[in-house]
């Protein structure tokens, strides 16, 4: 898939991050250090619970990345054994179905995600992702815009990302240049974002400024087989055919198990 924050490589680490409570905001005392009570967290039943459910969705994460599926569906489960309300442990479940091949019922997990966490615009962010991958373009920005609407949503030029992305595969270019202005002026490197205006100034024979936006994607992310083939089609539309050439020549290089490039222009 290629939307961000997903599209969906990354979606489940970041609900990750969630999980994983760290001390972000918290400053060692300036004065002098008072004898406080001790207080054992482990004899609190809630903040053990707490615990147990943090760790295993962090060790879920860690197998799933070692690739893994068994091992943490395993470890979600028992998360879920302790809190099953919770909308990072239905994606994680939705990142380890698509892991094996079983896309429909990642869909499935990314809504009852979606469902659960209705605010959290990470989770409504990956549902839409899913949906546009799956060829549902036009669905997905509403949930697009839900995200950017959610209260607290800190990575919002990974939704404009994916809006502007989607909107142009749902022929929608009117919304999808906006989108994708405003994903780049967060986040300048943001690859989808310069894949997809690349993209679209391709389709509107715009190829120098098309070209522009292909080389900062290159500069930007490790390159996929779809950029570079984007990248020949647009040297081929400027004539310079030993630029168009090289792209091929790293598409061979850099996948040779897919089938021959395409070289049309």
């Amino acid at each position: 898939m290629r939307l961000s924050d997903c599209r969906l490589p990354a979606v489940v680490f970041l609900a990750l991050a969630v999980v994983g409570c760290g001390k972000q905001g918290i400053k060692p005392p300036s004065g002098p250090l008072e004898v406080a009570p001790t207080y054992e967290a482990r004899d609190n039943p809630e903040i053990r619970k707490r615990v147990n459910y943090q760790d295993q969705m962090v060790l879920a994460g860690e197998s799933l990345r070692a690739g893994a599926p068994d091992a943490a569906e395993k470890r979600v489960r028992a998360a879920m054994k302790i809190d099953a309300r919770r909308p990072e442990a239905y994606m994680l479940l939705a990142a380890i179905a698509a892991q094996r091949g079983n896309e429909a019922e990642a869909g499935q997990l990314y809504a009852k995600a979606a469902e659960l966490g209705p605010e959290r615009g990470d989770v409504l962010n990956n549902y839409g992702a899913w949906l546009c991958a799956h060829g549902r373009p036009a669905e997905s920005l509403v949930w697009f815009d839900r995200a950017l609407q959610a209260p607290g949503y800190t990575t919002p030029a990974s939704a404009l990302a994916n809006a502007g992305g989607c909107a142009l595969d749902a022929g929608q270019p009117e919304r999808a240049v906006p989108d994708l202005r405003r994903a780049l002026e967060i986040d300048p490197v943001n690859a989808y974002a310069l894949e997809s205006m690349a993209r679209n100034e391709y389709a509107q024979g715009r190829y120098f400024e098309a070209r522009a936006f292909s080389q900062r994607r290159l500069t930007a992310a490790p390159a996929t087989r779809s950029v570079l083939q984007l990248a020949s089609q647009i040297e081929a539309r400027l004539g310079d055919s030993v630029a168009s050439g090289r792209y091929l020549q790293r598409i061979h290089d850099e996948f040779p198990q897919d089938a021959a490039p395409n070289p049309r222009g």
